[in-house]
């Protein structure tokens, strides 16, 4: 028998030898304070061990363990183990059973990295993006079935709708994006002229340009301009703002209260944004076209007479019609990606920047997506 004992009512361990298998009497305080013996006699019983059988190690005397303790014994019993020495506790009190289950020591492998070519990880990278496009294209499409389903039952029963809300949203969406909306609109219409006006001057064809800025902008310019900047406004604070509540578990909430989600937070957002969005597009075409009709006046030379008479022999009211015809279809589909990137946050501040981002790039592309596939609509059928 030989006794390893630190001072002080520290750890102590008893090493007995029965036919080939060892008994190690595990004694004393193993606890934090006494993390240096605790070390040591670790280290000692893996030297007086050496060559021996099975292991038996007897905790039934010991004072006090705490995690430290119990971390160390269980990596030596894992290091004897490895060595081809069997070893199991006995005799251990049920709080320091429990602790010796909950530290479950394990070892810190290296994980195996496997080789793999640039080429086949491009093409796993593509392969996993076109899959995830294909995801969120129809948790879109079934978001959609549920908006359409609320904004159905806000028709039968019309007092569950919350007309407040909708007020409210549309005095942030249209009311407070006019000025945003008109700078911007103007000073591109204002740019468009003056490129249009210097590249045609060369061909003596200056007056085409009201042409120019009145088509352009009436068909293509002013809605998209409009959508980018509800997309990156609107469209974000839709996704914060209920994002916010995913995180606080306040849409949980609506749900215990009795309460949909879509009705109360999704249906008023997006009507909102179907309204605001052909006015703010209005807004915008004259903006665009009084910008661009001072910058021919000062830089062109062509008055604000020639300007309209020109302008009304350019274009015609199904010139008009086909920007405002996209705005509520663009304002949809900004709507429910803000509002499903919104309800996809998760627990932390960083999930909720995330889906913000996606967010904004999202309906930024797929407005640009429904303009394309409007004005081939629009060319097939000669509009």
């Amino acid at each position: 028998m030989a006794g390893i004992e630190a001072m002080n009512s520290g750890p102590a361990i008893t090493v007995e030898e029965h036919g080939g298998d060892v008994l190690l009497v595990v004694s004393g305080r193993w606890t934090a304070p006494h993390a240096a013996e605790v070390e040591r006699l670790a280290a000692m019983i893996l030297e007086a061990t050496r060559g021996g059988g099975s292991v038996r190690i007897d905790l039934a005397a010991v004072e006090r363990l705490d995690t430290l303790g119990a971390w160390v014994l269980d990596r030596t019993r894992h290091e004897l183990g490895d060595r081809g020495q069997p070893a199991d506790f006995v005799g251990a009190r049920p709080e320091h059973q429990t602790l010796l289950d909950e530290i479950a020591y394990r070892g810190f492998q290296e994980p195996t990295r496997v080789k793999t070519s640039r080429v086949v990880d491009f093409l796993a990278d593509v392969g996993r993006a076109v899959v995830d496009a294909g995801k969120d294209f129809v948790r879109g499409v079934s978001f959609l079935g549920e908006v359409m389903v609320a904004l159905f039952a806000v028709l039968i029963n019309p007092r569950r709708f919350r007309f407040p809300a909708l007020v409210h949203q549309l005095e942030f969406i249209a009311f407070r994006g006019v000025p945003i909306i008109a700078l911007i609109s103007f000073l591109v219409g204002a740019i468009v002229a003056q490129q249009g006006i210097f590249q045609l001057q060369r061909f003596g064809a200056t007056p085409f340009v009201v042409d120019l800025i009145g088509i352009l902008v009436l068909r293509e310019l002013a809605v998209l301009l409009t959508s980018i900047m509800i997309a990156g406004r609107s469209g974000s604070a839709f996704t914060a703002e209920i994002g916010s509540m995913k995180m606080r578990e306040e849409v949980d909430a609506l749900r215990v209260m009795g309460l949909d989600p879509v009705q109360v937070l999704i249906v008023p957002r997006i009507l909102a944004l179907i309204v605001s969005l052909p006015l703010l597009t209005f807004l915008s075409m004259m903006s665009a076209l009084l910008g661009g009709g001072l910058v021919s006046w000062f830089y062109g030379g062509i008055s604000p007479e020639i300007f309209l008479a020109r302008l009304q022999g350019a274009i015609a009211l199904s010139t008009f019609l086909v920007g405002i015809i996209k705005a509520p279809f663009m304002a949809l589909v900004i709507g429910l990606i803000a509002s499903l990137e919104g309800l996809a946050v998760q627990g932390s501040a960083e999930s909720l920047g995330r889906q913000v981002t996606s967010s904004v790039v999202k309906s930024i592309f797929m407005v640009i997506v429904v303009d394309g596939l409007f004005a081939m609509f629009f060319a097939a059928i000669n509009y």
